[in-house]
């Protein structure tokens, strides 16, 4: 059984009448594949053990300042049944385009592009009711058939949890250059954040650090730290697991506005304690994947 190549054309492994076969078509989709994870420099995966721990907010803020620093960045939303980056950056009536070259991915600001699967959704209040092997494919064609272009870093914000869309992404993008695990300070979020960090051990992708997210509150009338959900928590997690830590990220009630309005927190609050610690972290990042 054989099939028409994809651009309706005889490629190099076709038979003179145009057609491959599965083996020789899977081979080609491979090539692309390869061709496309060339040209990205860095690809780094930002997960968490749970969800409401603030993840694809760690995700975008990360994003957005590698690329106001000058780094090309690509910014995939691999959440595949809640894809909230589009609206965390005023994209969320876009569609995607496409061209012969593949697909065009939205721009969002200068050095950076995003895909999601919200740009596929006709509605957003429909849901996305799919099995792993077609969460895989998806994932997949958003690697390979995106226009990604030359990228210093490729961000890649999973779902919640250890299921199907990180193993598919580890599997696809491999190597991956690390992870990110975002937990906040309770010790259920760290419960499951250690969780995290040794699933992405042991699928080979090495953890860069962990986050701790609304660390502490700075109360705007008497400039006093309020530990509204504890502090500290991930910085021993990080200890006892012997992995880095790349940070604390205070809480700051504009980080909550801003999502809502489709404007990155770190670009609109550039000198805030909140952005000032993404720019440490970006930093620490930076110099652990370029070792």
């Amino acid at each position: 059984m054989s099939e028409k190549c994809t651009d309706g054309a005889t490629c190099g492994s076709c038979s003179s009448s145009g057609s491959c076969s599965a083996e020789e078509k899977q081979k080609r989709e491979e090539e692309v594949l390869q061709s496309r994870l060339s040209q990205i420099k860095h690809r780094i995966v930002v997960m968490s053990g749970k969800g409401g721990v603030g993840k694809s907010t760690v995700a975008v803020s990360l994003a957005v300042t590698l690329a106001q620093q000058g780094h090309k960045v690509g910014l995939l939303d691999a959440d595949i049944h809640g894809p909230n980056l589009p609206k965390m950056l005023g994209l969320d009536n876009k569609r995607l385009q496409a061209s012969e070259g593949g697909i065009i991915p939205e721009p969002v600001m200068e050095n950076l592009t995003v895909v999601s699967m919200a740009f596929l959704l006709d509605n957003p209040d429909n849901p996305v009711v799919w099995r792993g092997p077609l969460k895989h494919t998806v994932i997949r064609q958003f690697i390979a058939d995106v226009q990604w272009g030359e990228l210093e870093y490729l961000i890649i914000d999973l779902p919640p949890g250890t299921g199907d869309e990180p193993l598919s992404v580890a599997q696809v993008a491999k190597p991956m250059d690390g992870s990110v695990i975002v937990t906040t300070p309770q010790d259920v979020a760290l419960l499951d954040s250690r969780k995290s960090v040794v699933f992405s051990q042991q699928i080979e992708v090495p953890v860069l650090g962990i986050i701790e997210n609304m660390s502490g509150f700075n109360c705007p009338h008497c400039n006093q730290v309020i530990d509204l959900f504890k502090q500290g928590g991930g910085r021993k997690a990080a200890q006892d697991l012997k992995v880095p830590f790349l940070g604390a990220v205070p809480l700051d009630p504009q980080i909550v506005v801003q999502g809502d309005a489709g404007k990155p927190f770190v670009a609109a609050f550039a000198a805030s304690p909140a952005s000032q610690a993404f720019t440490e972290i970006a930093a620490k990042i930076e110099a652990a994947v370029n070792k």
